[in-house]
């Protein structure tokens, strides 16, 4: 590679004048200083005895040594008998369509695999399938925008998921910061947004906890307009209060003995909330016994997806479990917004059956999957009280689905 007179030295030492100025390294390469400090490389050349200006990138993004790389590369294709303009401009919509946001996201989310649960991993490349790459995906990633970035993050909110956005917002920058480090980003739009979402209350999950009243949740959830199978998981999570995230993931592959008198759903421990290194202890695997309204339940819902992989598949692609906000939308849409979250059937579950059982609040509190302070049982409750966790079980279906017409009927309802 040829060399010129400029240092990096020179450069940095540049300092902007009342007017536009140049400083010269060799071989028609120059630096072009904007009174307002830009330095941006400029090449000059002769193509068919015309004089040309190509303008590169701006510098430091584009170090001394890169530009006169790129001078070198100039000298080719004029030697070759071509146009370096074009050339660039080739070369540079080739870089675009291999660096789109999604492709960058997909190269990112790869890299992370090995430190990531399943779960987790499946939760963040679903996030972003959902949220961004229907709008930003097939975007080159140096073309994004923080305003680009920003309307995304709203149209996430405006559903009510605030802080979903606050996640997918982090998980963007993840992605503009790996490429950045890749050599193929120039920034992170999505770290100049963060404080312009809408503020994250800290608080406790809103749940209703009067039998009654949760009751009444039920029955308006299903009186709505709505899709069958958000249903069917609604009266399914009613009962069998799980963490909604571990719900939303269940496969059909996940039950035991549906067709016998103790059917069981068994969570893997990969999908709990545990640590990393306990997620592949099967030891730690969670067991819930399932009431007997529960078979209906599931009867119903095998109609609809029992073909698939995900008891509650996305709409958006059966490849998919359903959305994270599937469930919350259609308690907003009930009229429960603020009042009461998917998560708040564990809270209306543990009141109602702690003051009906108070001496079986250490059942309870395995039902709900909390971690016994007990180590030993902590790491070997998949089956402790199985039998009286069936018994309550039952009786909390009991009280909770009373006067409920069977599932079966929820397929035939308005869909929205």
């Amino acid at each position: 590679m040829s060399t010129g007179k400029l240092t990096d030295v020179r450069i940095r030492a540049a300092k902007p004048r009342a007017q536009p100025f140049k400083l010269t390294d060799g071989g028609g390469l120059h630096l072009f200083i904007t009174p307002a400090g830009t330095k941006t490389w400029r090449l000059r050349y002769e193509l068919r005895g015309k004089e040309q200006t190509l303008s590169l990138e701006r510098y430091p993004g584009m170090s001394l040594a890169d530009a006169r790389e790129k001078r070198d590369d100039a000298k080719k294709v004029l030697r070759a008998g071509g146009d370096p303009a074009a050339e660039f401009r080739r070369a540079a919509a080739a870089a675009d369509a291999s660096d789109t946001f999604e492709v960058v996201a997909k190269a990112w989310h790869k890299a992370n695999l090995p430190r990531w649960s399943t779960r987790h991993a499946a939760d963040v490349l679903g996030s972003l399938q959902t949220n961004i790459f229907p709008t930003l995906g097939a975007e080159p990633i140096n073309s994004i925008t923080p305003p680009m970035v920003l309307e995304a993050l709203r149209e996430i909110e405006e559903r009510g998921a605030v802080e979903t956005s606050h996640r997918v917002r982090q998980r963007m920058s993840d992605v503009f910061i790996y490429a950045i480090a890749a050599g193929i980003g120039q920034n992170d739009p999505a770290a100049i947004v963060k404080k312009a979402l809408a503020h994250v209350q800290k608080r406790r999950q809103p749940a209703i906890t009067k039998l009654a009243d949760a009751k009444e949740i039920l029955a308006k959830v299903e009186a709505i307009p709505g899709y069958p199978v958000t249903k069917l998981a609604m009266r399914l999570l009613a009962i069998t209060v799980l963490r909604p995230g571990a719900f939303r993931v269940g496969l059909w592959s996940d039950f035991a003995a549906l067709d016998d008198k103790e059917p069981v759903w068994i969570i893997p421990a990969e999908r709990m909330k545990l640590k990393k290194e306990h997620k592949e202890d099967e030891a730690r695997e969670f067991w819930v016994p399932l009431p007997s309204q529960a078979a209906a339940i599931i009867a119903a819902l095998r109609k609809l997806t029992g073909k698939g992989t995900y008891l509650f598949p996305n709409l958006r692609g059966w490849d998919r479990p359903m959305s994270e906000n599937a469930l919350g939308y259609i308690l907003n849409r009930a009229g429960y917004q603020g009042r009461h979250v998917p998560h708040g059937w564990r809270a209306t579950f543990s009141t109602v059956m702690n003051e009906l059982y108070p001496d079986d609040r250490a059942v309870i509190d395995l039902m709900l999957a909390h971690t016994p302070k007990d180590k030993v049982q902590a790491a070997y409750n998949r089956a402790l009280y199985m039998t009286r966790r069936r018994e309550l079980a039952q009786i909390w279906a009991d009280l909770i689905l009373a006067g409920l017409p069977e599932p079966v009927t929820l397929l035939t309802g308005r869909r929205k």
